[in-house]
């Protein structure tokens, strides 16, 4: 019986370790990860190195000299890697996770970055991109008809956008760099728009008669 009870308890202060343990890690992790379980928002996704170099390389053939902001900008690496370029006058990171703009600011802070990078807590449904120059985005599929059609209501004709993982549904990009997972599209007010013909009256969705 005294063994029993020793066992017995040994075995609730090691369940209340490990307890413990999980709901610690919990508490470290829902910030990062709760946003992208709401709809139409940007889960926290690193960028692949290779992301990172296509990236980098779609700004520096078609990056304009205007500011710059990575939407959904997570842990502040592409804002960060933009800053390095001396290409734009200030590289912006957008995110709706508190946490991760903190973080993202004590990094650039630490890396000396501070003048040249800025990072903000919004909803990038709410924010105007009108101002920037060059955007970049790493979309998810559901979101990303929605997000083409607020960003060319609201870019002018010299902005490039840069879309990761997923592209535009109903737009051809002036440039593509890389290839599956990896590839980036480039786009911009010069982009063709592609339209699924019906297959049977051979007219675009839309039309009059339709």
């Amino acid at each position: 019986m005294i063994l029993s009870a020793v066992r017995g308890s040994a075995g609730v202060k090691i369940a209340a370790g490990f307890g413990g343990t999980a709901l610690a890690i919990t508490a470290v992790c829902v910030p990062f990860v709760a946003p992208g379980l709401k709809k139409h928002a940007l889960p926290f996704i690193p960028a692949t190195d290779i992301q990172l170099k296509n990236i980098k390389t779609a700004l520096e053939k078609h990056g304009i000299n205007r500011d710059l902001i990575d939407i959904g900008s997570g842990d502040g690496r592409i804002t960060r890697m933009a800053a390095e370029m001396d290409k734009f006058p200030v590289s912006w990171g957008i995110e709706i996770n508190r946490w991760l703009v903190y973080y993202s600011s004590v990094k650039s802070l630490l890396t000396g970055q501070s003048s040249s990078t800025r990072f903000f807590k919004s909803d990038l449904w709410k924010h105007n991109f009108d101002k920037y120059g060059n955007i970049v985005i790493f979309g998810v599929g559901p979101m990303m008809k929605d997000l083409e059609h607020k960003l060319f209501a609201e870019i002018d004709e010299n902005t490039k956008i840069i879309a990761c993982r997923f592209k535009f549904p109903n737009k051809t990009p002036i440039d593509t760099i890389g290839r599956g997972i990896d590839a980036v599209w480039v786009y911009d007010l010069n982009t063709v728009v592609t339209y699924k013909y019906n297959r049977q009256l051979k007219i675009a969705p839309g039309h009059p008669y339709l």
